[in-house]
């Protein structure tokens, strides 16, 4: 089999000029991102187990509800608002033969994490696998003064705050050989200012991955992050104009935006036997951005 070339894979700028409103449609991008519906092949890795991922419905996070299904596991995920995504998310995983069960909620609202843990277990009885990937990027501002008190809370409760307490509900249902995986981001390192809310909470969910994987591994569980680059998902044009999504990527050193499905298999890796020496890693996922 030919080798890829990691400048060739996936799509480059310039692409059609487009703006949403938050959270974004994958369903409205153009062109649309890869999940890796026609290429991601299982090996089994995840046999038997159940796995809960916030944001499931787009993006990384359907990417890796798709991997997560046809490595063995019954998968369940959460989701804001956007319904005709998580459809789609829904759809895929049935057909690759294994259970699905989504949530819609808003995961600023600790009653919600509660409760989407409490359905998880009740549908499937543990949750062995938790990804932490839901999150809320902000519209690009100009000045730091335009972040406002409202947004950053906000920022702050989806991204780092409802980590806290979905993994506070879930590990009574966790045993060990369980496994956590937070969406972290190379902006922990690169800092962004015009979205500097949010690069703060990715910075916060590297701490909190650090020193959460040193108190859980006493109990057999392993926690671990992953820091993706640009990748080409909704968030993207919900957080910048018409003119910076068409050249999304363009100055990463492979000169692209990744794909959801360049993700995913960080996540199987990471929720799997293969990595039982693996924990308190941030595993950056970023086209050649340098996480240090």
């Amino acid at each position: 089999m030919a080798q890829k070339d990691p400048r060739n894979v996936g799509h480059k700028p310039p692409r059609p000029p487009q703006e949403q409103e938050a959270p974004g449609i994958e369903a409205k991008m153009t062109p649309a991102p890869d999940y890796g519906l026609t290429s991601y092949k299982g090996l089994g890795r995840l046999k038997g187990r159940v796995a809960l991922v916030t944001g499931g419905d787009s993006g990384i996070g359907r990417a890796v509800c798709l991997a997560f299904a046809r490595e063995g596991a019954d998968v369940a995920f959460g989701y804001l608002n956007e319904d005709q995504d998580a459809a789609e998310t829904r759809r895929v995983v049935e057909e690759s033969g294994h259970q699905v069960i989504s949530f819609r909620g808003d995961l600023t609202d600790e009653a919600v994490c509660r409760q989407l843990i409490e359905d998880t277990v009740k549908r499937f009885g543990r949750i062995d696998v938790l990804v932490n990937n839901a999150a809320y990027q902000g519209k690009a501002v100009e000045r730091f003064e335009d972040l406002t008190a409202e947004r950053i809370e906000r920022t702050f409760r989806t991204n780092i705050l409802a980590m806290f307490h979905l993994v506070r509900y879930a590990l009574p249902h966790m045993k060990a050989g369980a496994s956590i995986i937070n969406t972290a981001s190379v902006q922990a390192y690169q800092p962004s200012p015009p979205i500097l809310d949010y690069a703060s909470t990715k910075g916060a969910i590297v701490t909190f991955t650090k020193g959460l994987s040193q108190s859980l591994i006493e109990r057999g569980i392993r926690v671990n992050a992953v820091a993706p680059g640009p990748v080409w998902t909704p968030i993207i044009p919900a957080s910048f104009d018409a003119e910076k999504v068409a050249t999304f990527g363009e100055s990463n050193p492979t000169g692209r935006a990744g794909q959801p499905a360049e993700l995913a298999p960080s996540f199987v890796f990471l929720a799997s036997d293969e990595s039982t020496y693996v924990n308190g890693e941030i595993l950056g996922v970023t086209g050649g951005k340098l996480l240090a």
